[in-house]
């Protein structure tokens, strides 16, 4: 989901708003039936950094897309292990666009998600596994190869280690080849797997 910054009320306005009313006010608005009215709750709480941990509770609720939209852009602002925290359970979500929102989000708090990579990639649900390997797959930090490595080298889910291994297609170095040769072996039965691998070392060996 693109995050895109939008503005439902002159910004003027809003700051006159946000010291009188209070935090609380904001965060209790975020309940109302009106839109609009959460939209402009979520704009005023996303200039508050002390916001983070209701923001991100309510966004597992939030159905306007366009307010989910400002809460999501505002958390990237505050981005923080915090935010983090908040943003994690959301991979589990089976709301498609939401979850699609908190990957996009978490790519781009690099050194706040890198403590949290190895229990991402040791969650018990396959689907989070692969979520949080779609993470890693634009995730701009030098662990990353050696994190999707390991993703081959020890996850049992056949689609798993065929989501690391696009992955590595795109960011792996020549000294990943083995374990990639080892993942076809380790899966012989499945056609695909083999068919991916080879064409991912090609692209790898022609960098």
């Amino acid at each position: 989901m693109a995050l895109v910054r939008r503005t439902a009320a002159p910004i003027a306005d809003l700051e006159r708003d946000v010291a009188p009313r209070g935090r609380e006010q904001w965060v209790a608005d975020l309940a109302s039936d009106d839109t609009s009215m959460r939209r402009r709750a979520a704009q005023a709480l996303s200039r508050m950094p002390d916001a983070v941990a209701a923001i991100c509770v309510h966004l597992a609720n939030e159905r306007s897309l366009s307010v989910r939209s400002i809460i999501l852009t505002g958390l990237i602002v505050h981005k923080s292990p915090g935010v983090v925290r908040g943003l994690l359970p959301l991979l589990g979500s089976e709301d498609a666009n939401l979850r699609n929102g908190a990957i996009e989000a978490l790519q781009q708090m690099p050194d706040d998600v890198a403590p949290h990579v190895e229990a991402m990639l040791g969650d018990p649900d396959s689907d989070v596994r692969i979520f949080a390997v779609d993470v890693l797959s634009a995730l701009a930090h030098p662990m990353v190869p050696e994190w999707l490595r390991r993703v081959v080298t020890l996850d049992p889910h056949v689609n798993v280690c065929a989501a690391a291994l696009d992955a590595l297609a795109e960011a792996g170095q020549p000294e990943v080849i083995p374990a990639l040769e080892e993942l076809a072996n380790r899966f012989a039965d499945v056609a695909f797997i083999r068919f991916a691998v080879d064409a991912a070392i090609r692209r790898i060996r022609g960098r």
